[in-house]
């Protein structure tokens, strides 16, 4: 093998950070060679601006110089053209045609949303801590905020540029590239929005129906995921246009309902798995969100009762589905303040009570996964 193959090889396996694959698999490398110890290398990016660009360049700059014999590098860097681009969307899409469901029944990628009855529930807290707490765990998964109206998730992962607004995807033609936080690829209407002038807050969404339902489905579509074990949507509360749209393009879906301990939010949050049963998908189960915290000096803070989650189970149990209480997440301070600053919290902090809840949710989710008997396994020939 020579130097050039060499180098060629080393940086073919340099992990593009938006699509999480060797450029080399992805068609970025245009060229190598070697002259008296100095590799020269030609990568083409996906798109000009692209915001990976500096790390790009960094890695494959590491990547020649980790080859024996090699005591510098100049890395060229341009942009793919048209045709170059046309051969990576197709190979992304895996022989799908264009803005086609990716996530249909045959879907090795199990679909997940998690709804409520009432918004202030801590459903897109919960969702996005579940995320992380299953990426931690090595598994790929992905996100969509699909609270068009109230979205929140791109704060509460901290996924926010430096002028105060979530960062944009990057697009390739007609695909988007999702940003990725803690290992979650996300993808929100917040991306989509720009801030005014000074301490402007982001703009408002103002949609009805048919809106709603085309923006679920572009993000269904018309964002790159790639392979993913498991792809959570945060819907919105109640039983509305979204909920309806979710139910028809994903009939499939299993649905997490969020509940607090109260009678009122919990009366409320059964007609969600109800509406979710009547298009078919199935309730996995229920958390109870801000449940009893017991306090340091032993005595319990019940702020908003007890038992809400075990009324939302019993509530939609029938014979042929039964609906588990998946776990019960007690107050947390330090998850409030996570979700204002944007750092995920239960991660790291192994200490909290509420870090212990949701890994045993994370463990109970994993656990009633569904079964590869009987369904084709896509095969894709590289």
């Amino acid at each position: 093998m020579t130097a050039a193959d060499e180098v060629t090889r080393a940086v073919g396996a340099v992990i593009d950070p938006e699509l999480r694959r060797p450029i080399g698999e992805l068609g970025m490398v245009r060229g190598t060679r070697v002259d008296d110890g100095t590799a020269w290398v030609d990568i083409a990016l996906t798109v000009a601006g692209c915001p990976a660009a500096a790390r790009i360049e960094s890695d494959v700059r590491a990547a020649a110089l980790s080859v024996p014999g090699v005591a510098s590098a100049e890395i060229a860097v341009g942009v793919m053209d048209a045709d170059e681009r046309a051969r990576l969307t197709e190979m992304l899409r895996g022989g799908r045609p264009a803005r086609s469901m990716p996530f249909g029944p045959d879907s090795l990628t199990r679909v997940i949303a998690v709804t409520s009855g009432k918004g202030g529930v801590g459903k897109s807290t919960l969702t996005a801590l579940l995320a992380t707490t299953l990426a931690a765990r090595g598994l790929r998964v992905g996100l969509i905020d699909a609270d068009v109206h109230g979205f929140s998730i791109p704060g509460i992962l901290g996924l926010v540029g430096p002028d105060g607004a979530p960062p944009q995807p990057t697009r390739i033609d007609d695909l988007m590239l999702p940003p990725v936080a803690h290992g979650v690829k996300v993808i929100s209407i917040g991306m989509f929005l720009r801030r005014g002038s000074g301490e402007e807050p982001l703009g408002a969404v103002a949609w009805r129906g048919p809106m709603l339902h085309r923006t679920v489905q572009q993000f269904l579509t018309d964002v790159h995921f790639g392979d993913l074990d498991i792809l959570l949507l945060d819907m919105p509360p109640g039983t509305g246009d979204v909920a309806i749209s979710v139910g028809q393009l994903l009939p499939h879906a299993e649905v997490i309902v969020v509940t607090t301990p109260q009678r009122a939010a919990a009366d409320v949050a059964i007609r969600s798995g109800l509406v979710a049963r009547q298009t078919g998908q199935r309730v996995l189960g229920v958390v109870e969100n801000m449940a009893p915290l017991t306090l340091p000096d032993g005595t319990v803070l019940d702020l908003f009762g007890s038992g809400g989650g075990e009324l939302v189970a019993q509530a939609l149990q029938t014979d042929a589905e039964p609906v588990p209480l998946l776990g019960s997440i007690p107050l947390s301070q330090g998850v409030r303040a996570s979700g204002d600053a944007g750092d995920v919290h239960l991660v790291t902090d192994a200490a909290d009570p509420a870090a212990v809840a949701i890994e045993a949710v994370a463990e109970a989710v994993l656990a009633s996964g569904r079964g590869l008997s009987g369904r084709p396994l896509p095969m894709r020939v590289r």
